[in-house]
């Protein structure tokens, strides 16, 4: 074969093209992603198949040019050592660096973030709090459960080296209230629940789900069969005949709210005994006339907000509004950014970051509980040893700090005072929490896929003339947080 040479070059040239458009964006989808079910064998297989057979034909080629060069068994066999590791050596060197090329982004921008995650979120250990249980339970609403005050979310605990095991854990300290989703790690969060639950008395727990798939919510206007096809997968996932409660999840708008599919879909739930309560959840711009419109419906038990210190002042006006109606209040989000970097000179036997804040969010006699993610053993002793408490000066003292540390960074959830001023309409809220749960939550893989979600990136706000400047009432700096954000965010 005279052109084996050119045919193992086109082949190697073939494969770096394959190691970047193909096993390099299979790459990028596995560690930016969050569903892999999803994600195509394709790509590495093929990539594995061009490698194999660029080395073969490299092979015969050194072979080949040998057999015609003049006969010295010894500098013969040198030379094809020589020659045929250097093209080997080439084309896997070529082809790693096309491979890693498409990853470099988020290598560039997670390797620092990942490095500073132990120091920003390691739980506190203290000898005191070894062994604390659940103190403390409280009415959630008009359902006549009494739920642990701090209760369990899941959006981060698979994050745990094992995950049902930390789950056995917190329900044998005394943790009834469980929140997931399908969207949660797509719906490996309600497997591994549901590989618990079936040795659990149900009726001791009170599970919670949203009406979600593994790809994200059900859209408004899906049909009746839609909403009860997501909520019987989720039945068989978290190995149950019923929820206690299922969620209009991260509501914003008043249609998507009171959808009549989805309030028909409920109704035949609750009457064949699926699902219990409904219930809404929301955190964004729109929650005012969102909340209001729940609670005057009266059709929905329960509200999830994000609620934490110095949270926004309307809050209080929906948590009395809703309690005056006995809705329950869950609060979310309430670490308020959990950043732990700096707090240790403000923490000691008596009190962490994380247990102000949550004996702040449950100082507010409206509040049923509040839903953490446990993802570090440790956080069980820390979270629970809250349980109970009332607020203290240290407690106070340690807020003041955290709050004075992330002045001109945090955004206001729910405020969405900025979002007028943008000329390119950018959700400015999204793109801000989505840089919080990339550097504060410690969870870039989540904060990349929701930022590439988005119908408008922050793209426009690196040449953007800044009009938004001064239109954050936290006096946050929008264009460079903005900027930074999709540095970040975007792998750019």
């Amino acid at each position: 074969m005279k052109n084996i040479g050119i045919i193992a070059l086109a082949a190697w040239a073939l494969t770096w093209v394959l190691g970047y458009a193909g096993l390099g964006n299979f790459l990028h989808v596995l560690v930016v992603g969050i569903d892999q079910s999803m994600i195509s064998l394709a790509p590495p297989i093929a990539f594995g198949l061009f490698f194999v057979t660029s080395i073969t034909l490299t092979v015969i080629w050194v072979r080949q040019k040998e057999s015609n060069a003049p006969t010295d068994e010894a500098s013969s066999g040198r030379r094809k050592f020589l020659m045929g590791s250097a093209a080997v050596s080439g084309g896997m060197v070529g082809a790693a660096v096309a491979t890693m090329g498409r990853i470099e982004g988020w290598l560039r921008v997670t390797g620092p973030a990942l490095s500073a995650e132990v120091e920003q979120t390691a739980p506190v250990v203290n000898a005191s709090w070894k062994g604390a249980r659940i103190a403390h339970k409280r009415p959630l609403g008009r359902t006549g459960f009494m739920v642990s005050d701090i209760s369990m979310g899941t959006t981060q605990f698979l994050r745990h080296s094992d995950p049902e095991d930390l789950f056995r854990e917190l329900l044998d300290r005394g943790v009834n209230y469980i929140d997931t989703s399908p969207d949660y790690a797509g719906a490996k969060s309600e497997t591994a629940l549901g590989n618990v639950l079936k040795d659990r008395n149900r009726g001791e727990l009170f599970i919670v789900t949203k009406w979600c798939t593994s790809d994200g919510h059900v859209s408004q206007g899906s049909s009746v069969e839609t909403y009860l096809t997501a909520l019987d997968d989720s039945l068989q996932r978290l190995n149950t005949d019923y929820v206690d409660l299922i969620h209009v999840h991260s509501c914003d708008s008043v249609e998507r709210l009171l959808d009549p599919n989805m309030l028909k879909a409920f109704d035949i739930a609750k009457a064949d005994g699926r699902a219990r309560f409904l219930g809404v959840t929301s955190h964004t711009p729109n929650l005012e006339e969102v909340a209001y419109a729940a609670i005057e419906s009266d059709k929905f038990d329960v509200m999830m907000l994000a609620y934490h210190h110095g949270a926004w002042p309307k809050q209080q006006d929906i948590i009395k509004k809703a309690a005056e109606k006995n809705m329950g209040i869950v609060a979310m989000k309430t670490l308020k950014g959990a950043k732990h970097k700096g707090m240790l000179e403000f923490q000691n036997e008596s009190t962490s970051y994380a247990q102000a804040a949550f004996k702040w969010v449950m100082s507010n006699p409206d509040v049923s509980c509040l839903v953490i993610s446990f993802f570090e053993t440790e956080h069980v002793d820390e979270y629970i040893h809250a349980s109970g408490k009332s607020m203290t000066t240290n407690d106070t003292a340690v807020l003041q700090k955290y709050d004075e540390m992330i002045a001109g960074t945090h955004c206001l959830a729910n405020c969405g005072d900025c979002l007028g001023s943008c000329p390119h309409a950018v959700p400015i809220n999204d793109v801000l929490r989505h840089r919080m749960y990339f550097e504060d939550y410690g969870d870039q893989k989540q904060a990349m896929q929701l930022y590439s979600a988005l119908d408008k990136n922050a793209d426009s706000c690196l040449t953007c003339t800044a009009p938004c400047t001064g239109a954050c009432p936290q006096n946050i700096n929008i264009q460079d947080r903005m900027s930074g954000a999709h540095e970040k965010l975007s792998l750019a």
